[in-house]
């Protein structure tokens, strides 16, 4: 058998394991940086381009933002207060519970502004970086391998059908958020348990396209299909969960999310390298599902 077609046993320490070293991939990618110098010019052009990005998203959305999550927090106080003033004197101690509420309210709105803008720094950030990333991403590989990075045939009716490649593959992660988001959000109008299975599929889901996103540059230069790419996520579970959920944290820190895109995309690269390319090839037609 090929290592095409043939996962590698894993002893029983594999696993968890590999759940700790998916995580470190960040920042096994700094120390890269700094050992390789060459690399930092990859970096340069995406970060300016992301700050440009990030000060449209900040101040076109964390403030207005801001400025309607206290006004929704203090119209809900509001009510309450009017609501406890119309009980029993005993039953005031509702007020303190109320302000309670309302700060965690305050806490897990803004959370979820910041959830949503650092994943839209993403993929506009990653959209229009993406020629630096690509280059990042070659020059990753070829310092893990020790081989020139494999590169698709550059030719004119290829730049069209990469062009194509691109937004077909946009349209296909925005599918995948609409398949699986609508239901998570309907989960939302059950109380209490449907909102807990909302937020963890919600970062769940959000988490999967972020590492399709830094694991998508190796992948789509051996032209992955989409499903390929999904394959992946999943063939190298449990490295790949805690590989994304690292790294969405990384993009969702304001400000730090400004620099950790180019981190994540060469870790994602490092990561395709050594789970991947070691284990299946680079050929995904003959990669068998699962």
């Amino acid at each position: 058998m090929t290592p095409n077609n043939l996962q590698s046993p894993n002893s029983w320490l594999e696993k968890p394991l590999s759940l700790i070293t998916g995580a470190t991939y960040p920042l096994r990618a700094l120390q890269l940086f700094y050992y390789n110098p060459s690399l930092r010019k990859y970096v340069i052009f995406p970060v300016i381009v992301n700050f440009i990005v990030g000060i449209f998203l900040y101040f076109g959305l964390l403030l207005p933002g801001l400025t309607g999550i206290e006004n929704i927090v203090l119209n809900l106080d509001s009510q309450i207060d009017q609501w406890v003033a119309n009980l029993p004197q005993w039953l005031h101690y509702l007020d303190i519970l109320a302000n309670i509420l309302g700060w965690l309210l305050r806490v897990g709105l803004v959370s979820l502004l910041l959830l949503i803008i650092g994943f839209l720094l993403l993929q506009f950030g990653g959209i229009l970086g993406a020629p630096w990333y690509g280059q990042l991403s070659e020059k990753v590989e070829e310092l893990q391998t020790g081989k020139p990075a494999v590169l698709p045939p550059q030719t004119l009716t290829s730049s069209v059908q990469d062009i194509g490649r691109a937004i077909l593959y946009e349209l296909k992660k925005l599918g995948l958020q609409i398949l699986i988001g609508v239901p998570l959000l309907l989960l939302n109008f059950i109380p209490g348990l449907g909102t807990l299975l909302f937020t963890i599929g919600g970062i769940g889901l959000a988490s999967t396209i972020v590492c399709l996103d830094f694991l998508d540059s190796p992948m789509e230069r051996r032209r992955f299909r989409f499903r390929d790419k999904l394959n992946m996520i999943i063939r190298t579970f449990p490295a790949s969960v805690s590989f994304a959920l690292v790294c969405f944290g990384l993009v969702v820190i304001p400000f730090l999310n400004l620099l950790s895109i180019p981190v994540c995309v060469a870790a994602g690269t490092m990561f395709f390298c050594d789970r991947i390319l070691l284990n299946y090839g680079s050929e995904p037609e003959k990669i068998t599902p699962i």
